[in-house]
């Protein structure tokens, strides 16, 4: 796989650092164009205290000179404003004649006792801080540097929220580029008013309560290009590296594609989606249930991508836990967090879905170039235009 990305930091660190490898040459890139995505990942009904400190905004170190990419690895930067009350706490080095609370009440739900088990530490300090989610921040960076790829490539990408609790959007919701367009205009990045204001009761309610609140959110790729991915190995299926993207974002728990699970409560005749041809439009379907993808491979319509998440497990009414040096029961300790954050983790969506389809783009059209990518991809629309043509 030539596109790859890694990313470094920990939550009160004192920066997030991002290395994007494999970007081809020539790619129309600025700050403005990640800015505007880490911007929107801050947004929503529900996001906690440290949104009011952060104002993420990114660093270009390499890969991109007067505007467009090298074709060399591009190096990003975030930095934590929040790392100015942590400095000794999160020290480098040793912090001579002080000695740190150490957090022995690992919280459930979380990678706190999972971690503490797996390196050996006796302080969860040492695994929450790579463990939260202040790391999709980087994720979005990278995502956003992927979409300017498929953007230039004719393809878009947006994500609505579709249940938060026990509020949830009329089934079916219409996947149109304008009821998608309305989501970064709402407090809970719903694309219908009402169901927003019951999310927004919901989300005030728990917060009330000292309680926290998942949902589901809906990631669409409009105009993806037909062939991408492939049947001839279980890792190169497009399905499978879409589903674990999204499951690799923290608190993620259930990801479908297209109608999902819904699909096994249909017979078959129900289920798929007819083939029918149109000569003004070539190949079309009557119904977009497969979610664009059959087989591993995007078969034209739009990607419908859905993820459920789960309620954070930073309560202010903490849950029963033990303190992990004595064995006792206790309750567990409380960190900073939000009630709700699911219309963030929705751009989160956003980003690893453009990731995961740059690379499968790349994969098939060369990845030296944005010149040679277009030629190719001209000359492979050229080729299937009796059969599928892209709409305008």
């Amino acid at each position: 796989m030539s596109l790859r990305f890694l990313t470094g930091g920990e939550s009160h660190g004192p920066a997030l650092v991002i290395i994007v490898d494999g970007m081809p040459a020539g790619l129309p890139l600025s700050v403005d164009a990640i800015d505007r995505h880490l911007a929107r990942r801050q947004r929503g009904h529900g996001r906690g205290g440290r949104m009011n400190i952060e104002s993420d905004r990114v660093q270009i170190l390499s890969g991109v000179r007067f505007g467009q990419t090298m074709g060399s690895p591009i190096s990003l930067l975030i930095e934590n404003r929040d790392h100015a009350s942590w400095d000794e706490v999160m020290s480098v080095a040793e912090v001579e004649g002080k000695k740190f609370a150490r957090e022995t009440r690992p919280r459930p739900g979380h990678a706190d006792l999972a971690g503490m088990l797996k390196y050996g530490t006796g302080d969860a300090r040492d695994v929450l801080e790579r463990a939260s989610a202040r790391e999709t921040a980087a994720r979005t960076a990278a995502g956003a540097v992927a979409r300017r790829l498929l953007e230039e490539l004719g393809s878009n990408i947006a994500s609505r929220v579709v249940r938060i609790g026990s509020a949830s959007a009329p089934d079916p919701a219409p996947v149109t580029r304008a009821a998608f367009a309305e989501a970064d205009s709402d407090p809970m990045r719903c694309s219908d008013p009402e169901t927003s204001r019951r999310m927004v009761e919901e989300v005030d309610t728990a917060a009330a309560d000292g309680d926290s609140l998942g949902g589901v959110f809906e990631v669409v790729v409009f105009k993806p290009l037909p062939g991408l991915g492939s049947a001839a190995q279980a890792d190169r299926r497009l399905d499978t590296r879409l589903c674990g993207a999204l499951a690799s974002i923290p608190g993620i728990k259930g990801v479908e594609i297209g109608e999902g699970f819904k699909l096994a409560s249909m017979k078959g005749s129900e289920a798929h989606d007819e083939i029918l041809f149109e000569a003004d439009r070539g190949v079309v379907r009557r119904t977009n249930r497969a979610g664009g993808l059959e087989a591993g491979m995007t078969n034209g319509e739009p990607i419908v991508l859905r993820a459920a998440m789960k309620p954070i497990p930073t309560l202010a009414r903490p849950l029963a836990t033990i303190d992990v040096d004595t064995l006792e029961p206790t309750v567990a300790f409380k960190e900073r967090a939000d009630t709700c954050a699911v219309p963030a983790a929705a751009v989160v969506g956003e980003a690893v879905v453009a990731f995961v389809l740059a690379q499968a783009v790349l994969d098939k059209f060369g990845s030296d170039s944005m010149a040679d990518i277009k030629r190719s991809v001209d000359g492979y629309l050229e080729r299937i235009a009796g059969l599928w043509k892209r709409e305008v």
